[in-house]
């Protein structure tokens, strides 16, 4: 176990918080082998007026991101004051529209997992064949395949897809996306909508069993009363996890 480091002088402890929290999020997302090389991101957006957010310092792998490597940037994609590392463009676009469109949107979780690839290129999306995904039931959005997000346009169209409400996004022919008011929310439906995405492709290799569109509306109800009983929405799953991996990440 490596010591942890306070606070730097010039990071206010709220955002030093958040920074120990979403480098623990990437160690999580590593850990459960959600990395995709150096690809992919989890973004908070940082207390304050303006749009700044922390997202991965490019080039860097999941095990490698801690507190103070993290990198802060404006929704221009623009350094926030002295950075040693840069922001992926196509990271930079996604994150910064959805954290301009939606106030609740604290954090945004996307990766390219196996089965989020696998289901975002089925032309049904998403079955409603398990329990998790009823977590999602008629409160999914989806976005069609552009091409890697490399055009600013494109965020306009992002976020219409995914709307003022859903907290879940797949991105068609690409991979899946949850948002949050906090880093744990946003992990928990990130790894339950995963989840499905698994079940649904293990499930394919036979004929499948959908409930009835009533009995999926009363999961979802009860998936919902499930998790949010509890005072912080995937904080005691999200801890679970951070208790498994060592403390480099406060660093």
């Amino acid at each position: 176990m490596s010591a942890v480091l306070s606070p730097k002088p010039n990071i206010d402890p709220s955002e030093w918080g958040l920074r120990v929290q979403l480098a623990g999020a990437y160690r999580v997302a590593h850990h459960l082998g959600w990395s995709e090389l150096i690809y992919t991101h989890i973004s908070v957006r940082v207390p304050g007026p303006e749009h700044h957010f922390l997202i991965n310092p490019y080039g860097r792998n999941f095990s490698e991101v801690t507190a103070s490597n993290l990198v802060k940037i404006d929704v221009e994609g623009n350094a926030v004051g002295p950075q040693s590392y840069g922001a992926n463009k196509a990271g930079f676009i996604i994150h910064s529209a959805i954290h301009m469109a939606r106030p609740d949107a604290i954090c945004v979780w996307h990766m390219h997992t196996l089965a989020g690839m696998a289901v975002s290129a089925q032309d049904e999306g998403l079955l409603p064949i398990h329990m998790y995904s009823h977590n999602f039931w008629n409160r999914l959005s989806y976005h069609d395949f552009e091409g890697p997000s490399m055009r600013l346009d494109e965020r306009r169209r992002l976020t219409q897809s995914l709307g003022p409400d859903n907290q879940a996004l797949i991105l068609r022919n690409h991979g899946l996306l949850t948002v949050g008011k906090t880093i744990p929310e946003a992990f928990i439906r990130f790894w339950r909508l995963n989840r499905a995405c698994e079940v649904q492709l293990a499930a394919q290799v036979s004929r499948l069993k959908i409930p009835s569109p009533q009995v999926c509306e009363a999961s979802y109800k009860m998936g919902e009363e499930f998790l949010t009983d509890q005072a912080d929405l995937g904080r005691l799953e999200f801890e679970a996890l951070l208790r498994q991996i060592d403390d480099s990440y406060k660093n």
